[in-house]
């Protein structure tokens, strides 16, 4: 099983409580205690440190940075100036500079505690043989002249003499360093930050918000933030159930069967599902459905029938759509809402808008028999499988074609929500991911789940969708672990082979399948392990959020 090669940035960074960065952007006044500082923190062991001139094993900080920034917090400028003279990279006009911030500093700190005499020594001895910054220096000399000038409510030299924070100082400094001398700004809130991020990703069981995560211990989820009790039996079909799926907001799930019935189902604020409306009119079984953008609508299609569109509150059916002489074999909504697109035998693939009316079409051989159709969120791109191992992605504004190239024969695709990845399901029991974005590169593979004989789909979910979901023809769900490949969870409980999973999109906790056995399961959490959580858990609990044959789903 390969893992996932994915070469961007996390798409949220992992936010830790104020509690634990409150002093990691150097916030400090010239009064303020340096305790909470995470560069005094790491800079504290130092004394037990020995003699080496760096931190740690990796050779990549070196003490005197840390020991550099503790003293300008501490205000011990007169070490901090020894020290600036260690750091071999500095020039000696930087250092001059930096020098100069730092002597201005403690002259501004002497008069606030009125020692004007020691301001007055360290101006004339210290500030002035740097030969530079003329002007300035005849500005803080008037301080002493006149120290009621640095009073004067709205002058110009109230701000242009006040003493900055030790923080505000630190800045300073370094914006005068390049960036291999002092640690940059809010570098070690983006090192603790990536590092949560990376212990995060390495988490297989990681499937909730972020909730806590201590600085203290590595982190780790329990396999108990997978869905993988048994909430709910759905037993309102009366044959096999071979396609299912949430709406975009989480809030309904319709299920296709081959009663030639869908069911919509209600997720209530409480979690449960109950039954909201049944859709009746097609003549045969029913392969697939889609949700319109805006979860008001949903799309049927029947085994080379017709295809309706439904109200989803009251159940009624606004237009049926088929075309002379030939049958649809995938349909999918546009991303804005007012179109369709439809897949057909004839291997054509037309976009027609609500009304039934064709306003688009791209002949070839464009979609085999048994097909998905996917399109883009930004409507740009369409994706089909255009021959049986082989998936076309068509870039509609360049008319641009790229393929995924199988060895085998694919049976279905999923495309995941930001539009980078293809999960690819074959013939010889493998599910492979993607990654569509530039050239295709196979990144992953998922192996365990049966399949000989039917169509089974595939899913995304989980927290961002860091999960792959697949059913199985020895009735039941397999889970796996998107980025590394691993098998997470098998749920057994369905007495037939499991057609399709759905993840709610609202609700990393519910899963639902569909199976021949005739029933819809809604997988979550264990109630009882839900309740016993303590406040340290980092889980987050939510309430919601084919060709004709024998079956048209099976291959021959």
């Amino acid at each position: 099983m390969g893992g996932v090669e994915d070469d961007q940035p996390p798409s949220k960074r992992v936010k830790v409580t104020s509690k634990h960065l409150g002093g990691f952007a150097n916030g400090y006044s010239p009064r303020e205690s340096a305790s909470c500082s995470l560069s005094l923190m790491m800079a504290r062991p130092l004394s037990s440190q020995g003699d080496d001139e760096i931190i740690g094993t990796k050779g990549i900080v070196k003490k005197v940075e840390l020991l550099f920034m503790q003293q300008i917090l501490d205000g011990n400028w007169d070490k901090s100036l020894h020290t600036l003279h260690k750091f071999s990279q500095l020039d000696e006009t930087t250092i001059k500079s930096a020098s100069f911030t730092i002597l201005e500093q403690k002259f501004l700190e002497l008069l606030d505690e009125e020692k004007l005499m020691d301001a007055l020594k360290t101006l004339r001895t210290e500030i002035a043989p740097l030969c530079i910054n003329s002007n300035r220096i005849h500005n803080l000399s008037t301080c002493i002249v006149s120290p009621s000038q640095r009073d004067q409510t709205g002058s110009a030299a109230k701000t242009a003499v006040k003493a900055k924070s030790r923080s505000t100082l630190l800045e300073e400094l370094q914006r005068i360093f390049p960036p291999t001398v002092i640690i940059p700004e809010r570098r070690l809130v983006h090192l603790v930050e990536q590092a949560l991020d990376l212990q995060r990703d390495a988490c297989i069981f990681h499937n909730s918000l972020v909730g806590d995560m201590s600085l203290y211990t590595d982190h780790q989820c329990g396999r108990d933030q997978i869905p993988s009790q048994t909430l709910q039996i759905l037993q309102e079909h009366s044959d096999e159930v071979w396609f299912l799926q949430f709406s975009h907001n989480g809030q309904y799930l319709a299920s296709a069967s081959g009663d030639h019935l869908v069911i919509i189902w209600e997720v209530n604020s409480d979690g449960r599902v109950t039954l909201k409306n049944r859709l009746s009119g097609h003549q045969k079984p029913i392969f697939h459905v889609s949700w319109s953008p805006d979860g008001l609508q949903l799309l049927t299609c029947g085994v080379q029938e017709t295809a309706r569109r439904w109200n989803v509150y009251s159940g009624e059916c606004l237009q049926v759509y088929e075309k002379n002489g030939v049958g649809i074999v995938s349909c999918e909504w546009a991303p804005d809402g007012k179109g369709i697109y439809f897949g057909f035998t004839d291997k054509s693939i037309s976009v027609w808008d609500l009304e039934g009316k064709e306003v688009e079409c791209w002949k070839g051989q464009r979609i085999v028999s048994i097909s998905d159709l996917g399109v883009t969120s930004d409507g740009k791109r369409i994706i089909t499988i255009c021959k049986n191992s082989v998936i076309l992605l068509f870039d509609k504004e360049s008319n641009v074609e790229k393929f995924v190239e199988e060895d085998e024969t694919i049976t279905s695709f999923s495309l995941s929500s930001d539009n980078k990845f293809l999960l690819v399901s074959l013939v010889n029991q493998e599910i492979h991911l993607w990654k569509i974005e530039g050239h295709p590169k196979l990144v992953g593979k998922y192996r365990g789940h049966k399949r000989t004989r039917y169509v089974l789909k595939a899913c995304f979910g989980g927290f961002e969708q860091s999960f792959v979901a697949c059913g199985s023809e020895d009735a039941q769900v397999y889970i796996w672990h998107r980025g590394s490949g691993k098998l997470v969870e098998t749920l057994p409980g369905h007495s037939g082979a499991v057609n399709s999973v759905s993840w709610n999109p609202a609700n990393p906790h519910m899963l639902a399948s569909a199976s021949d056995d005739g029933t819809i399961r809604i997988w979550g959490l264990n109630p009882v392990k839900m309740r016993t959580r303590g406040p340290d858990s980092n889980g987050v609990h939510y309430s919601n959020g084919g060709t004709p044959g024998e079956k048209a789903r099976v291959l021959e």
